[in-house]
């Protein structure tokens, strides 16, 4: 398959970084186009300032901040419009991205994202567009009944409030699989732009361990997707046959998919914007 048709879904790609990667999100400015969207985490080893401080960092790059709202970890409704606030007032709540987070028991009154679109609170801080998360692969504790359930009823909830939606993907190594994802989500009328996440360079042990700690996928079957051999796991692996793979399905490439890429960069901003030069200058 030709490189051209791999790098067409690497148009308007989206990063990740945590409060803690200011510094190399000013490192990887150079490479990275300006008004691409930098998503910014809600992690327990976080606070407020961290969280609203890098989102005002990459603004003043010349980039779009989506800052991260962990449901599970909001203590109060007080703790969430602080939040907002603080976000207002830094010019970057346009966008947000609403997840229910890692803690298995909620730290306040909202058990999931649902729960914190349904307050109706997001657009009374700026507010005009929301990401909701979507699983190709599946999720290790909620059955993919509960997922679509989920997923239909935030886009309702949204589309009923006036604000515009994002699907973000937990990273994904199995194009098939987000293929048959795609079109589930059209077949179900959800027609907002759908970010698929695939880690971007990163080292091979690294990359399985994040792989086990979300359930995705097996070790065989990624090494088989990512082309590297389990016998050697030194040296790094990058997303290229991942992203070949899901072009070669002519309904994902096709102008009006609304497919596109978001990368979690585990730290490596650098790393991961320049693989995407390299990689789109070699189309």
């Amino acid at each position: 398959m030709e490189a051209t048709t791999a790098t067409k879904v690497l148009d308007d790609f989206s990063l990740e970084m945590t409060g803690k990667d200011v510094p190399s999100l000013q490192q990887a400015a150079h490479a990275i186009p300006q008004g691409t969207r930098v998503n910014v985490t809600f992690l327990g080893n976080e606070n407020l300032q961290m969280r609203v401080e890098a989102a005002k960092e990459v603004l003043e790059l010349g980039f779009v901040p989506v800052p991260h709202i962990s449901a599970r970890r909001l203590k109060s409704e007080t703790e969430l419009r602080e939040f907002l606030q603080a976000l207002q007032q830094a010019g970057a709540s346009e966008h947000v991205f609403v997840v229910g987070g890692d803690p298995a028991a909620p730290e306040g009154p909202y058990a999931d994202s649902l729960s914190v679109i349904r307050t109706g609170i997001l657009q009374e801080y700026g507010v005009t567009e929301v990401g909701i998360a979507g699983y190709p692969e599946g999720h290790p504790d909620i059955s993919t009944a509960s997922l679509w359930e989920h997923m239909e009823a935030k886009s309702a909830s949204l589309a009923e409030q006036g604000l515009g939606q994002v699907v973000l993907t937990q990273f994904a190594f199995d194009a098939e699989a987000v293929v048959a994802w795609v079109h589930e989500v059209r077949s179900r009328g959800i027609e907002s732009d759908l970010r698929i996440g695939t880690p971007g360079p990163a080292g091979i042990k690294r990359l399985l361990g994040y792989a086990r700690r979300f359930g995705v996928g097996t070790s065989a079957g990624i090494a088989k997707k990512y082309g590297f051999s389990l016998t050697n796991l030194i040296g790094t692996a990058g997303p290229e046959r991942f992203l070949k793979d899901l072009t070669s399905y002519e309904s994902i490439i096709s102008a009006s998919s609304g497919v596109k890429t978001h990368f979690y960069t585990f730290g490596g901003l650098a790393a991961t914007a320049e693989w995407v030069q390299d990689f789109t200058a070699q189309a």
